[in-house]
C-alpha cells in the first residue's frame, strides 16, 4: 500500500464515484447524490488514490473537542484485503485535532477487526446509547 496516496484535499474527491459507492454499500442503499455532496460538505473527508484514481474514502464528523463519528470507510474492491479500511481510519485518529478527544464513535456490521486493532470496543455502556433514525434509515434496518 506505499503505492497509495492519502489525501484530505476535498477538490481532489470524486464524488460520482463515492455516490456510487455510498449508494450500493448496506448503510446507506439509495442515497442520494445530493445528500453524499451534503455530507461531503459538512464532513472532514479523505480519499486514498493509487495512480491518481480514488480506491477508498473515509469521513469524520467532529467538534473537534470532545467527540467525533467515523462514517463512510470505504475500499474499492480492487484494493480491498490490504490494510486500507485501517489506514483511512487510523489517519484520523492520529490527526492531532483527534487524537485527544474522549470519544470517537461509528457503526460497523462486518469490519470489527479493523477498527479493534486501533483501539475501538463495543460501546462501554450501551444502555446509555440513544438514536433516532429516519423512516428511511428504519426501512433498510427492516429489509436486513
Amino acid at each position: 500500500m506505499n503505492d497509495v496516496e492519502l489525501c484530505d484535499d476535498k477538490a481532489r474527491l470524486d464524488v460520482d464515484r463515492i455516490h456510487g459507492w455510498l449508494a450500493g454499500s448496506y448503510w446507506s442503499p439509495g442515497i442520494t447524490r445530493e445528500r453524499v455532496e451534503r455530507a461531503i460538505a459538512n464532513s472532514h473527508c479523505l480519499g486514498a488514490y493509487r495512480g491518481g484514481d480514488q480506491i477508498g474514502f473515509a469521513r469524520l464528523i467532529s467538534d473537534r473537542a470532545t467527540f467525533a463519528w467515523l462514517a463512510d470507510v470505504w475500499v474499492d474492491e480492487s484494493a480491498r484485503g490490504q490494510g486500507l479500511g485501517r489506514r483511512l481510519a487510523a489517519w484520523f485518529v492520529d490527526q492531532a485535532d483527534y487524537g485527544d478527544l474522549r470519544r470517537i464513535g461509528l457503526t460497523t456490521r462486518d469490519a470489527h477487526g479493523v477498527y479493534a486493532a486501533l483501539g475501538f470496543r463495543p460501546l462501554m455502556r450501551a444502555d446509555y446509547y440513544m438514536e433516532r433514525i429516519s423512516p428511511e434509515l428504519a426501512r433498510v434496518y427492516a429489509g436486513q
